[in-house]
């Protein structure tokens, strides 16, 4: 234990009291507040404002009594009294002098309340207060040792012995077991490794001209706090000393780092010395002089200084929005074509233009075509279970028949165009029965692809807090990934059949030859998908959905004017074409 004599051996101790620097004493646990008799004279203003790490400690009710009914002259057996009694009174006993001409005799009616904090305090100090818990802790783990059922008599006297010879250690085992209540009404027991579960009270001095003080709790350590709890300090209660103003000091070769900036370690230089580095992304500081930067929480983000979080949106491709109402209105208008299409189609049902190529699979395209675009709208609105399950099929299965319809329209125009030639078998395939096949065939190997996605790994509403870091996206989980793009690519796979089939087969010879628009129309579908896999990868939140929406209306779209609309231009603007001889005549 060290009291503050041993302040008079630092060195330039006559220069800081004479000359103040700025300084401010920190205590360990060892230090206490306290002179002794010959350092009356200290200005004890040099210490005020000091911060000391004490043990715990809390008034005990009986001690303040105790202290009062001390005597001197009736407790001749006690040394400790009768000489602490002298130094702090200034007096001798009449016992200890051989004359009684003594300026100052000491009558045992002085009153220990009357003397300065710095020479006794009426309450209990941390030190006293640890001898107090330590002595009881001892004697609960003597009364668990004797006590213990497992224990012999002559095991007992052994172990007496040892505890006479000094061989305390063997009561460590009964120590850490030890948990009682003081009379303070405060818990006492023991960590794993040992330490006290009372911890250390962080204390400000406050001297005054009469040379007492005030003892002020500012803050705690409590080691079974988390790592950043472990030390709390409210430096609002501080008193710092009068050199200070009553500011808090500051490093002296380093400015605070402000919030937005953590502190770094300077090599070479003093403890106190560091420099202030911006947070790195995504965290942030919101307080000076911040040893590291901390994350946000996990519905927030960093603003753009870094100093504070800022609460992320909710972000869905939605009706309410420029984007989704755009791409919805393009949707209906793409399906109000169709519908007048396929209108066009029914009231002209029995003239040569709808009956060329097969109109049974003319009507069966315009259905699916209708089913793509409206199936666009699908992906517009807050993510749910069914739509997430139903919109990546939906527009697989019926993309997978309108390509196959165009490929059994081209399959088609080939076997018409080989019929016509003298001898020829194929006239045996030319009819319903074999585009039948070739449109039930393709859609059926999707249909089972689509039933694996949905059997091993179905799509489900998620949340993605990474992608965007502004926003909390609403996305569907297309599940397996790998899945989605075997739709993708099969649906591929049938539109690059079908456009090398319309290729070749564009300059034959046939009056009705539909082959040349299937080309382009099939020239535009690919073009559209191989573009939407980049763009797709490249997007992030509302803006993917964006994309498949576009792909699937352009895509439908193309395929709905390249073959349809020369035909609804005769059927409409130029019926005198619409008849067999005329359309003859425009071929040769």
């Amino acid at each position: 234990m060290g009291y503050l004599l041993w302040l008079q051996y630092i060195p330039n101790i006559e220069e800081v009291r004479s000359k103040p620097k700025g300084n401010v004493w920190i205590m360990t646990a060892q230090m206490e507040f306290n002179l002794i008799p010959f350092q009356r004279a200290w200005d004890i203003k040099i210490i005020d404002g000091a911060l000391s790490f004490t043990m715990h400690s809390t008034a005990l009710p009986e001690f303040k009594s105790f202290a009062e009914t001390q005597n001197p002259l009736s407790a001749k057996e006690d040394g400790f009294i009768r000489q602490f009694w002298q130094e702090a009174f200034d007096c001798v006993l009449p016992d200890t002098t051989p004359s009684y001409e003594h300026e100052n005799i000491c009558n045992g009616k002085e009153n220990l309340a009357s003397l300065p904090s710095t020479f006794f305090e009426m309450q209990m100090t941390s030190h006293s207060y640890s001898v107090y818990n330590a002595i009881y802790a001892i004697a609960y783990a003597l009364h668990s040792l004797f006590s213990s059922r497992n224990a012999n008599r002559s095991v007992m006297n052994r172990i007496a012995r040892k505890i006479h010879n000094q061989d305390v250690w063997q009561l460590h085992y009964f120590l850490r077991s030890v948990a009682f209540n003081n009379s303070a009404g405060e818990q006492i027991f023991f960590y794993q490794n040992g330490t006290l579960a009372i911890g250390y009270d962080v204390i400000n001095l406050v001297a005054f001209p009469n040379k007492s003080f005030l003892h002020v709790k500012v803050g705690s350590v409590d080691h079974s706090a988390p790592p950043d709890k472990i030390l709390t300090i409210n430096d609002g209660m501080i008193t710092w000393h009068s050199w200070f103003n009553q500011v808090q000091p500051i490093s002296v070769c380093s400015e605070s780092c402000y919030p937005g900036f953590s502190k770094q370690v300077m090599e070479g230089e003093q403890f106190c010395c560091y420099g202030c580095i911006p947070c790195p992304e995504g965290r942030i500081s919101t307080e000076k002089d911040r040893n590291e930067c901390s994350r946000c929480k996990e519905k927030y983000y960093p603003n753009k200084k870094r100093n504070f979080c800022i609460p992320k949106t909710i972000s869905f491709l939605t009706y309410e929005e420029p984007l989704g109402i755009s791409l919805a209105c393009l949707a209906f208008s793409f399906s109000l074509s169709t519908v007048i299409v396929l209108g066009a189609f029914r009231r002209y049902h029995n003239t040569p233009i709808v009956i060329a190529n097969n109109r049974d699979l003319t009507y069966i395209l315009l259905i699916a075509l209708l089913l793509c675009f409206l199936s666009a709208l699908l992906f517009i609105g807050q993510p749910r279970k069914l739509s997430c399950l139903l919109r990546q099929k939906m527009f697989g299965m019926v993309f997978s028949i309108a390509v196959s319809s165009v490929l059994a329209k081209t399959v088609t125009v080939v076997l018409a165009f080989m019929a016509t030639k003298p001898g020829s078998t194929m006239r045996k395939w030319v009819g319903k029965k074999l585009t039948n096949s070739i449109v039930i065939c393709c859609s059926l190997i999707q249909a089972a692809i689509c039933t694996l996605w949905l059997v091993l790994a179905p799509p489900f509403p998620d949340v993605d807090m990474i992608s965007v870091t502004e926003e909390i996206i609403l996305k569907c989980n297309e599940g397996s990934v790998t899945m989605f793009y075997c739709v993708l690519g099969y649906m591929g796979f049938l539109a690059l059949i079908s456009f090398t089939t319309a290729f070749l087969a564009r300059k034959l010879p046939d009056s009705f030859n539909e082959a040349k628009f299937i080309t382009f129309s099939m020239l535009i579908f690919c073009s559209v998908w191989l573009t939407f896999v980049p763009a797709y990868l490249s997007s992030k939140g509302k803006y993917m959905v964006a994309v498949e929406i576009f792909s699937i209306l352009a895509s439908g779209a193309g395929l709905l004017s390249c073959i349809f609309f020369p035909k609804c231009y005769i059927i409409v603007f130029r019926p005198d074409l619409n008849n067999r001889e005329q359309l003859i005549k425009r071929n040769k």
